[in-house]
């Protein structure tokens, strides 16, 4: 079977087993930029405690980030982890937005998706999976994020050698796939939900809606 139809025939299965995911959880932009560099290296319940501690105190919006002072802010986005080290990236940030940006990001969103994403991993901190996080979650670009999931999910289905880099990864999906932001965002976080609920380190196989004719891992 080719590679573009072992992806859509996996996409087909995880929507019909999961139904739409609705990703990604924010209720602006710039709430989803927030937690997509707050997610880094921890659970999203983490994450959402963080942001609700921002939300609290008025701070989660560009001029709230720019004006708190770093040590404030580490303490309210402490339970995301890495407090200190987070508080520095979002300020990082929050610096480049207003550099380059002034501030808007609907400037900053103006951008074709070449030059941002080069912009982004510009930024301290940023790295491939943040800013495409970023582009396709928040900006609605057509980039296919990557991530832990992704990489054991479908080096199970041996589509993937054991040393894949990040960017063979996301060619082979926007490569066999259409260039479309929606299925983009459903495909990953349908992968995101498989690799929660069956596809873990030590794998629940039974049940899972791969296993069989797509998957033989066992």
């Amino acid at each position: 079977m080719k590679k573009k139809d072992v992806l859509l025939k996996v996409y087909d299965r995880l929507y019909k087993t999961f139904g739409p995911q609705h990703w990604w959880p924010g209720d602006t932009p710039f709430e989803v930029i927030v937690g997509a560099i707050l997610t880094q290296n921890t659970n999203w319940g983490n994450v959402e405690k963080a942001i609700a501690n921002l939300k609290a105190e008025g701070l989660l919006s560009p001029k709230g980030l720019r004006d708190v002072n770093h040590n404030h802010l580490a303490m309210l986005i402490k339970p995301s982890g890495y407090f200190n080290i987070k508080a520095g990236r979002l300020k990082h940030f929050i610096d480049y937005l207003y550099k380059r940006h002034g501030g808007s990001l609907k400037k900053m969103f103006s951008l074709e998706l070449k030059e941002l994403r080069h912009e982004l991993l510009e930024v301290k901190g940023i790295g491939p999976e943040t800013a495409d996080s970023i582009l396709l979650y928040s900006g609605g670009y057509p980039i296919f994020v990557v991530d832990a999931y992704t990489v054991r999910i479908f080096q199970r289905l041996r589509l993937f050698p054991e040393d894949v880099t990040y960017h063979e990864v996301q060619e082979i999906f926007m490569d066999s796939l259409t260039d479309d932001a929606r299925m983009f965002n459903e495909y990953h976080a349908l992968i995101v939900s498989l690799g929660k609920e069956f596809c873990r380190p030590r794998p629940r196989c039974e049940g899972c809606p791969l296993n069989g004719e797509l998957c033989n891992y066992q």
